[in-house]
């Protein structure tokens, strides 16, 4: 197993190596990532989103898995929230449904769930873990040409408030290669370097996104930003190819799906394993998925990935700080009528850490993975792990492959998928939708493992080795 992170953006990718250079557990490096990936990747996510992180102690084996999802606002409130402002959004031409605005907002969770991963696993000084990723949102990145391409087809959300300062400060949005640069980012990171994450949910960050969301009828309050904690959840295992896949009960119980793929799975013909794929990933509705994952494995064979989203992001920001806050209560497969405030909210986000055991006695990694894009992460996972473990690619192979998507009775295949499994579908009764290439519908894959690491270019993705 190399020492190495794997992220959706290159520079994301370097600050984790970098950590891990200065003598940082996988733990330090997946936070200064996932912080940097706030800066570089904000078309994917940011510090006003929500996530979660598998972690595995080198020392014992064991894996645990934070919850730093979205919670429900409106502890307190004393009226209803504004109406949601509908939005549809085409990517490669599926049409996808969701809802923004200031009453789509819950309760972040970024900032505390990536403090608590630092506490208790990091050994750098917190504010040498933050401190890459502030002085990049000071020089601003370069967008990758994924990005690009997504951010022409969110530009409805992206670019109210301040998102016109970051993503079209010329007029016209930003080409690929151009250096994406929120004003007050910086900013923000220096008071979270400083005072942790009470910067957002005792201090001024926080009463900023609060008096945002007023203003625009959402119902994120003081009181919500205070109840808020991170949660340790269960971690549950699948035995699967000779290994045993490690994760939390995500809503498309993906480790649950990997117990599920028959055992012949590594015997049967390629017609025959999409079959399988397809029978196991059944019809999950399908939402946007804009999304990022860090993986990393470090020099003590410790493991950490983190998984952060804004969902697509409401289009409001904290005012003079370029933070864009989230839009999970406009999810409609995240959020219902059911939900009180306080509720933490579901996810289909799904960290994995797959680990075999050594003379049966510590458990050691032998995959880390995490994946972004809603209903596909499953998919997207299912795909990697299997190319991983059962044909004996490398991680960067397997992510490369071709991958297939069941939506209901719809297989969406991308190029290269052979021809032998799109004939068996559709002779068991699917619709195939074969795409002109590669897309970020596919969900974007990181990943570092025996054989290398892997990044999604489906999403801009990059590897760095220690």
């Amino acid at each position: 197993m190399p020492a190495a992170v794997a992220a959706g953006h290159p520079a994301t990718a370097e600050v984790g190596r970098a950590i891990l250079a200065a003598g940082g557990s996988a733990a330090d490096a997946a936070v200064a990532a996932a912080l940097t990936s706030c800066v570089a990747e904000t078309v994917m996510t940011g510090l006003g989103g929500g996530g979660f992180a598998s972690y595995l102690d080198p020392a014992s084996g064991s894996v645990h898995c934070l919850d730093f999802f979205t919670a429900v606002p409106g502890l307190g409130a004393t009226r209803a929230a504004a109406p949601l402002t509908h939005v549809d959004v085409r990517f490669g031409g599926v049409p996808l449904d969701f809802s923004v605005g200031a009453p789509s907002v819950a309760v972040p969770g970024v900032p505390a769930g990536l403090a608590e991963l630092h506490r208790r696993w990091g050994r750098l000084p917190w504010p040498e873990v933050v401190r890459p990723a502030a002085e990049l949102a000071e020089q601003g990145a370069p967008l990758p040409e994924a990005h690009a391409r997504t951010l022409v087809d969110m530009r409805h959300v992206m670019l109210p408030g301040d998102g016109a300062a970051a993503y079209a400060p010329g007029g016209g949005l930003l080409a690929a290669g151009e250096v994406l640069r929120h004003p007050g980012l910086a900013d923000a990171l220096r008071l979270i370097a400083t005072r942790g994450p009470a910067a957002f949910y005792a201090g001024e960050l926080g009463r900023r996104a609060v008096q945002a969301v007023a203003e625009g009828g959402g119902l994120l309050g003081l009181d919500d930003l205070a109840a808020y904690r991170v949660e340790e959840v269960r971690v549950v295992s699948a035995g699967f190819a000779g290994a045993l896949v490690r994760g939390r009960v995500d809503l498309l119980d993906t480790v649950g799906t990997f117990a599920a793929l028959p055992p012949d799975l590594p015997a049967l013909d390629t017609g025959a394993r999409a079959l399988a794929l397809a029978g196991v990933l059944g019809g999950a509705p399908d939402g946007p998925g804009d999304t990022t994952s860090v993986s990393v494995v470090d020099s003590d064979g410790g493991a950490c990935v983190v998984t952060t989203s804004l969902g697509v992001g409401a289009g409001v920001w904290v005012p003079g700080y370029g933070v864009h806050l989230n839009s999970m209560l406009g999810e409609g497969e995240l959020f219902s009528d059911r939900h009180r405030p306080g509720d933490r909210m579901a996810s289909m986000m799904c960290p994995l850490v797959v680990t075999t055991a050594v003379d049966g006695a510590v458990d050691v990694p032998v995959l880390a993975v995490g994946a972004a894009g809603a209903s596909r992460i499953r998919s997207a996972l299912l795909q990697v792990v299997t190319g991983v473990l059962v044909d004996g690619l490398p991680p960067a192979d397997a992510i490369m492959a071709p991958r297939l998507h069941v939506a209901g009775r719809v297989a969406h295949v991308e190029p290269g998928v052979p021809a032998e499994a799109t004939g068996a579908l559709q002779g068991a009764g699917y619709e195939v939708t074969r795409w002109p290439t590669l897309a970020h519908y596919f969900g974007g894959v990181s990943a570092v493992g025996l054989g290398g690491a892997g990044a999604d270019p489906r999403r801009g993705g990059a590897v760095a080795l220690l």
